[in-house]
């Protein structure tokens, strides 16, 4: 069973009803999650239930070694992820045995997340689940849940194997949510080829966090990565630690005594409408869609319809004037919180806010910043402000106003983070920057507004991170930051590519014979293979294992196939990587080992120079040695981050499909990549400003992959080429902007995917430009583009014209990771290219 309805609609209650029924009658649950961190908060709601017979425990990498035992032996309800299931308790499941006896259910959480390599590897892990239930005699069911599937029922089946009911009917209740799309400014600041730098996703984000927090809106800003989380929330705080200077000296303490509250006092009503801060370049107007949740109602387009704020806190105090007996309610303006930082006179520095523990503070009462709901009331005179509250303070303690924002992320100790989302929901802190972290279906409710700050990778994460706010029913506030990125452009241009569409399809492919030849290693070692067991990892089975017996990896006899090394099987999976040896990554003056990388991602990610960011701590890489399988790192802080550049080269192995495609061909096949990593760039955090281009001496790659590719015959470029358009430039740059566009349409990451163009290529004689998968075996992304190709080639030709630049930015056709240094490029070269292939569409 599937069951993939919204966000806060009741999934966990309805697996969790038959678990803890199940456990009651004697049988055990086994829990899977991506995260730790859902799984830690799934364990306190069993606990709060407080059911004796049910013994719910966590077994992960975070158990202590002297828990373990016991989780094994006596609990019935076992929290875990993937990863734990594969290295641990599978090898290991003679250990195991009482509890896969008595297995009733498998619950698969935020099952969505399973996509792309990492879920191909978990497919096959659950088919080895159920092959070691088998053997201890039992069948349990597998309970899937997901907010954001598409074809919930089709993508169960391939992750499980199994046939699969599908739930998607959503009667849960809910408000409405505000959709706005917000495109950073142009600055003055040029890339590469004098193309105009955006302001960046981040610092807009900490602008517009600050801003909410001041007017009283209780909001997560998600930010991609751990570095940029925390630089949101410093920067945030920055912010609100001038206008806390700015309110203090503006409005000094009043020297006449407060008077009584008055029973007519109304409280002020803040306006926490976005307003872009003095001294910066005014963005582009927001874009809403008023469809959203059937909201007819909504006519404003060009800005979010104003939040009403939640009462949170006693300490919010209402202006009465002096001067009469029943006052009127004044109308704030949120705009004059900012205002003397441009119109007062340099004043003292700004006062020290007081000490804090990632971002909570430890001394003094908790003083709200929803006082004056954010905002300032202009009074006839300084004596005639006085507060309705008869308790207040005579004056509100603006230096503690910093305090009200904080950063979330993994890496944090698990009390740190349970302390953050207790501050969050009881409003002590107001503003939450953090990673996807708490995209999954952690419990933080009553949030008011969510800042999105970058695409997220799928429509699909944008709902969950969207959906983090007005979780009680209440209505909400989203807002996608675009970066400077095709894809996002794109979207912030066509608002009809998010609403009103269906989340992508998840995409995976559990029958790759890179992912499946580990894993038929794996289950061999667990239990020796038969000729029974093989329709339970699929159709190619019998292909691979021939493989790996020639290889040596395994044996083959009568009764079956065999494991034959001393090592370890699970080892030849690395589930989160690409495969091949890890590179492990050392701090060269401690000797401490900080983690391992996948030897493929390893020359982009961990290359001399590259900034590597370890649980929330920066290090730059100080040398990669391939040979010794080892990168050395040291403790930074940089300013800048860094992006691996290759030149890469391909040939076609095989074509397994074609079809024409306007007066051109599209293709899907098999190839051959060879890969060096020639140069990194470096961009300033803050602004994006590139700071050099330094050169790299690594090997080459070979990588041997599926891609979609597309040709054009000479009797179609020939007019492009007498009009004057540089073909290998047009190519190039429509190989870049259709590369950040694939992301829209298959479940992946640009990162996931590389592009080869050329103006006449080896193999197909032709002007043509490939698009592959960046893992071994292909992870089915490329697959997926031929599928919608021409639903993805408009997008691309539609994100390149609605781009404002003349020549191309990283908006449209520049790429962070080209070797070429973007050279080649022609925009309108590469509409005109694209507007050829499509001339049929």
């Amino acid at each position: 069973m599937i069951i993939s309805t919204g966000t806060a609609s009741g999934k966990s209650l309805a697996y969790l009803t038959p678990a803890v029924a199940s456990c009651l009658d004697g049988g055990t649950i086994l829990y899977l999650t991506p995260t730790k961190a859902l799984a830690a908060d799934q364990l306190r709601g069993l606990r709060e239930l407080r059911i004796t017979q049910l013994r719910a425990a966590c077994f992960d990498g975070d158990t202590p070694f002297e828990e373990r035992t016991w989780v094994r032996q006596h609990a019935n309800y076992v929290l875990t992820n993937p990863d734990m299931l594969h290295r641990s308790i599978l090898p290991r499941h003679a250990q195991w045995s009482s509890f896969f006896r008595r297995l009733r259910m498998v619950v698969v959480d935020e099952c969505h997340g399973y996509r792309g390599v990492f879920g191909s590897h978990v497919a096959q892990i659950l088919r080895r689940l159920r092959r070691v239930c088998a053997r201890y005699g039992s069948r349990p069911t597998f309970l899937l849940a997901s907010a954001t599937a598409s074809e919930p029922g089709a993508f169960g089946m391939r992750l499980t194997g199994l046939e699969m009911d599908e739930v998607t009917v959503d009667a849960s209740p809910k408000g409405s949510t505000t959709i706005a799309l917000w495109e950073p400014p142009l600055t003055e600041l040029r890339g590469e080829g004098g193309a105009p730098v955006r302001r960046t996703a981040t610092a807009e984000a900490a602008d517009l966090l600050a801003d909410l927090v001041l007017a009283d809106v209780r909001t997560l800003a998600f930010v991609r990565s751990r570095r940029g989380a925390e630089t949101v929330a410093l920067t945030a705080r920055a912010k609100l630690a001038d206008v806390a200077f700015s309110l203090s000296t503006r409005h000094p303490r009043p020297s006449t005594p407060r008077q009584p509250h008055t029973a007519g006092t109304t409280p002020l009503k803040s306006d926490p409408t976005l307003s872009h801060r003095p001294g910066t370049a005014e963005p582009a107007p927001l874009k809403t869609d008023p469809t959203l949740n059937h909201q007819p109602d909504t006519a404003e387009l060009a800005q979010p319809a104003p939040l009403e704020p939640a009462p949170t806190t006693a300490h919010r105090p209402p202006a009465e004037p002096a001067s009469t007996a029943q006052p009127t309610p004044r109308k704030t303006d949120p705009t004059l919180s900012r205002q003397p930082r441009t119109a007062e006179p340099a004043g003292p520095a700004t006062p020290e806010p007081s000490r804090t523990t990632n971002g909570l503070p430890t001394t003094g009462p908790a003083v709200s910043a929803s006082a004056h709901d954010g905002t300032v009331t202009e009074p006839a005179s300084e004596s005639s402000l006085t507060w309705a509250l008869p308790d207040a303070p005579a004056q509100p303690d603006w230096t503690d106003l910093p305090n009200k924002i904080a950063a979330y992320r993994a890496g944090y100790l698990a009390e740190d983070r349970r302390l953050l989302e207790k501050a969050l929901r009881s409003g002590t802190i107001m503003g939450l920057a953090t990673t996807n972290a708490l995209e999954l279906g952690v419990d933080v409710s009553g949030l008011d507004a969510v800042l999105i700050a970058g695409w997220p990778g799928t429509r699909a994460s944008l709902w969950q991170q969207a959906g983090r706010a007005g979780r009680d029913g209440q209505d909400a506030l989203a807002v996608l930051i675009a970066r400077d990125d095709p894809l996002d452009t794109y979207l912030v241009h066509h608002p009809q590519a998010l609403f009103g569409q269906p989340v992508e399809a998840i995409v995976l492919d559990p029958d790759n014979p890179y992912v499946l030849g580990p894993h038929l290693c794996a289950a061999a070692a667990e239990i020796p293979l038969t000729d029974d067991d093989l329709p339970i990892f699929g159709t190619t089975t019998s292909t691979v294992l021939d493989d790996l017996v020639s290889q040596g990896l395994l044996r083959r006899r009568p009764a079956g196939w065999f494991w034959t090394k001393r090592e370890r099987a699970t080892d030849l999976a690395d589930i989160r990587g690409g495969g091949g040896a890890p590179i492990q990554v050392v701090e060269s003056s401690t000797g401490r080992l900080l983690g391992s990388v996948d030897e493929p991602s390893a020359h982009t990610t961990v290359h001399t120079g590259a900034v590597y960011i370890h649980q929330g701590e920066t290090f730059l890489v100080e040398l990669l040695d391939l040979d010794a399988g080892v990168a050395l790192v040291s403790s930074a802080t940089p300013d800048f981050t860094t992006f691996a550049r290759d030149i890469t080269d391909i040939s076609i192995l095989a074509t397994q499909r074609s079809q024409p495609l306007g007066p051109g061909t599209l293709h899907f096949g098999e190839v051959e990549v060879t890969r060096q990593v020639v140069s990194y760039l470096k961009r300033r955090l803050q602004s994006g400003e590139m700071l050099g281009d330094e050169p790299l001496d690594l090997p080459p790659r070979t990588l041997r992959t599926r891609a979609v590719w597309w040709t054009l015959p000479a009797s179609a470029v020939a007019p492009l080429a007498e009009a004057g358009i540089d073909l290998g430039g047009a190519a190039h740059a429509a190989e870049h902007a259709s590369i950040g566009l694939l992301p829209l349409f298959a479940t992946c990451d640009r990162w996931d995917i590389g592009g080869v163009s050329t103006e006449l290529h080896a193999d197909t004689g032709l002007l043509t430009v490939f698009v592959y998968d960046g893992h071994e075996g292909g992870a089915g992304f490329a697959e997926r583009g031929y599928a919608r190709a021409a639903d993805w080639l408009t997008a691309t030709r539609e994100a390149i014209t609605s781009c404002e630049c003349e020549r191309g930015c990283p908006s449209c056709i520049q790429s962070p990771k080209c070797g070429n240094g973007n050279e080649p490029l022609d925009k309108r070269g590469a509409v005109r290219l694209l507007n050829t292939l499509l001339s049929s569409q």
